[in-house]
């Protein structure tokens, strides 16, 4: 992975004024390089600093969500494999909030893509996702191009109280009501 970061600052000094095109570029190509997307906007903070860093890491992380809305619909297998992974973590019935999308967006060892998932569920339109997809990448590639340099500094205890505030975040911004289907509720188990 270090190589992969390290190919991605060559690129980036080389590159002069497409530095940000091909910083934006390396998002979208990041999932297939299986990098996570807080290593990249740490980077991007490091390269461009934190305001440009942060515009380009929303940017490309807006357009990666889109390419995911395009794609996802053309993949039953992979829409098969997330939805059985969002009722393992999340429940059947249970819907996230945009308020807690973006903040398990924050917490490392969510799945980007299930989260996108999720977040596809709720808002069906391409307009909807966009605009939804858009207003939670902030706060992760904020958060991260900012405060990426410190992170690693920090003691386990702070990373297990910022991880319980985040827990604690989640389950206030959590969805109130849950709507089942009559037919839904009283179908039958299979045999």
């Amino acid at each position: 992975m270090e190589e992969q970061l390290s190919v991605l600052f060559v690129m980036v000094e080389v590159g002069g004024i497409l530095a940000p095109i091909i910083f934006i570029l390396f998002h979208t190509l990041r999932q297939f390089l299986f990098i996570p997307p807080i290593l990249v906007c740490i980077a991007g903070g490091v390269l461009f600093g934190v305001t440009l860093g942060t515009i380009y890491s929303v940017i490309g992380l807006t357009i990666n969500c889109l390419l995911f809305y395009a794609v996802i619909h053309r993949l039953p297998k992979t829409h098969r494999k997330l939805s059985t992974l969002k009722k393992r973590w999340f429940g059947e019935y249970r819907n996230l909030t945009l308020g807690q999308i973006t903040v398990l967006r924050l917490i490392p060892v969510f799945h980007y893509h299930l989260l996108n998932f999720c977040l596809l569920e709720k808002r069906k339109s391409l307009r909807e996702f966009g605009k939804s997809s858009f207003i939670s990448n902030i706060p992760l590639a904020f958060f991260y191009t900012i405060f990426g340099q410190f992170i690693s500094q920090f003691s386990m205890t702070m990373v297990v109280i910022i991880m319980f505030a985040l827990a604690v975040l989640v389950y206030i911004l959590r969805e109130k009501i849950t709507v089942i289907k009559w037919r839904e509720f009283f179908k039958e188990a299979p045999e």
